[in-house]
C-alpha cells in the first residue's frame, strides 16, 4: 500500500479512519464481526472486544500500511493500563496523523 497523502487535517482523519476501519473489519470478520459501526469513539476493548492476537495483527497492517513511524506497540507502550482499556479508534487515528504530519513536515 502506499502511504497516504494528505491534503487537511480533516481529510487526513477521514482517510485514516477508513484505512484503520478496513484493518478493523478485516480483522474481525474472523469472528463473523463484519457489519459492526467503526467510528471515532469506537473503543478496541469494550466495542471490538478485540484480544491481544487481534492487537498484534493490527500492528501489523499499521506498519505495513503507515511504515516503522507509526510504531503501534510504542504508541501503547507509552499509556497505563486504564488508558490502554478504553483506547478509542480515535485516538489512533489522531496518532497517525500527527505522525503523518510530522513526516510531511520534515
Amino acid at each position: 500500500m502506499n502511504p497516504i497523502q494528505p491534503t487537511s487535517e480533516r481529510a487526513d482523519e477521514e482517510a485514516v479512519l477508513a484505512d484503520v476501519r478496513g484493518m478493523l473489519l478485516t480483522i474481525l470478520q474472523e469472528y463473523g464481526d463484519e457489519d459492526l459501526e467503526i467510528g471515532m469513539d469506537t473503543t478496541f476493548n469494550r466495542d471490538l472486544d478485540l484480544v491481544s492476537i487481534d492487537m498484534v495483527t493490527l500492528a501489523g497492517l499499521l506498519q505495513e500500511r503507515y511504515g516503522d513511524r507509526n510504531d503501534f506497540a510504542e504508541f501503547l507502550a507509552d499509556m497505563q493500563f486504564e488508558e490502554i482499556i478504553e483506547l478509542t479508534v480515535g485516538r489512533l487515528v489522531q496518532h497517525i496523523v500527527a505522525n503523518l504530519d510530522a513526516a510531511k513536515a520534515s
